[in-house]
């Protein structure tokens, strides 16, 4: 299934209106819909340049308009590592919206958890511009994986984090996304983008050998969790990819043989899967 449902500005007015956004410092209404707002956000000042470099594979702007992003919308982020998104996220629902992180304390976890959750409790400390209405909840699978009280989210979104969570075991994935399911909203959205494995590939074993997960074993996990699919879309695909390789030796880790490497950036970032969730009832 592919979906796209982008609505451009007017190219005349668009000019005027990041002007405007531009004099609001973090303003973004709904009136002025998602469009607008993304882009002050993706083009934003706070963003560093190795960060907006990767925007040609994960195309921010079009995946969150997939998941149907509003400026007025509480979202949740799932893990958000050094916090790639929350750098879009978090200006776009500064005003009118509220973004909620579910990351781990900084005392949990081995060291190198804990050395990512403090430089993201750091970060959303070093701009309060930016990051000043974030709030966050916490979040350590598989024994701490509620997110907040019953229907009380638009949208849970998850960033190359499911394989993770199925290494730990399924039973770790199915729970996370059940408490997605509890904490939305009937009609709130769950936003999965994933590293994809061959569609044969025995999906337990891909995830642990290669951080992959086939589209399907995805799928069925968001329907036993009671959401319906309601969209799939290639925006963050990748065919120089051909999904046999660890994701940690393709950019930007590069994490095999230096003699692997030039062939590795030719092929760019993994190719993922982008499903979009719905949980009924609304």
């Amino acid at each position: 299934m592919q979906s796209d449902p982008r609505a451009s500005l007017s190219r005349s007015w668009l000019p005027l209106v990041l002007m405007a956004l531009c004099f609001a410092g973090f303003a973004a209404t709904p009136a002025l819909g998602a469009d607008a707002a993304l882009q002050h956000a993706v083009d934003g000042s706070w963003r560093s340049a190795a960060n907006k470099a990767r925007d040609r594979y994960r195309h921010p702007i079009a995946t969150l308009e997939f998941f149907g992003l509003r400026p007025d919308m509480t979202v949740i982020e799932l893990e958000p590592g050094g916090g790639w998104y929350t750098e879009i996220l978090a200006p776009v629902l500064h005003d009118q919206g509220h973004l909620i992180e579910a990351t781990a304390p900084p005392t949990e976890g081995k060291p190198f958890m804990r050395r990512m959750a403090q430089g993201f409790a750091d970060k959303l400390k070093s701009n309060p511009a930016v990051y000043g209405h974030v709030t966050t909840v916490p979040f350590v699978p598989p024994g701490q994986v509620k997110l907040g009280p019953p229907a009380s989210a638009d949208m849970v979104l998850t960033f190359r984090n499911a394989h993770d969570w199925l290494n730990g075991s399924p039973a770790t994935l199915a729970a996370i996304f059940q408490a997605a399911y509890e904490v939305l909203k009937p009609g709130g959205v769950l936003g999965v983008t994933e590293h994809r494995a061959r569609a044969n590939a025995a999906a337990l074993e891909s995830s642990r050998a290669l951080h992959r997960i086939t589209e399907d074993y995805m799928i069925e996990a968001g329907l036993k969790a009671g959401f319906r699919l309601a969209g799939a879309s290639e925006i963050n695909a990748n065919p120089k990819d051909q999904e046999t390789v660890n994701v940690h030796r393709l950019p930007p880790d590069l994490s095999g043989p230096a003699e692997e490497r030039a062939q590795m950036q030719a092929i760019g970032e993994s190719d993922r899967m982008t499903l979009k969730f719905v949980k009924p009832g609304a």
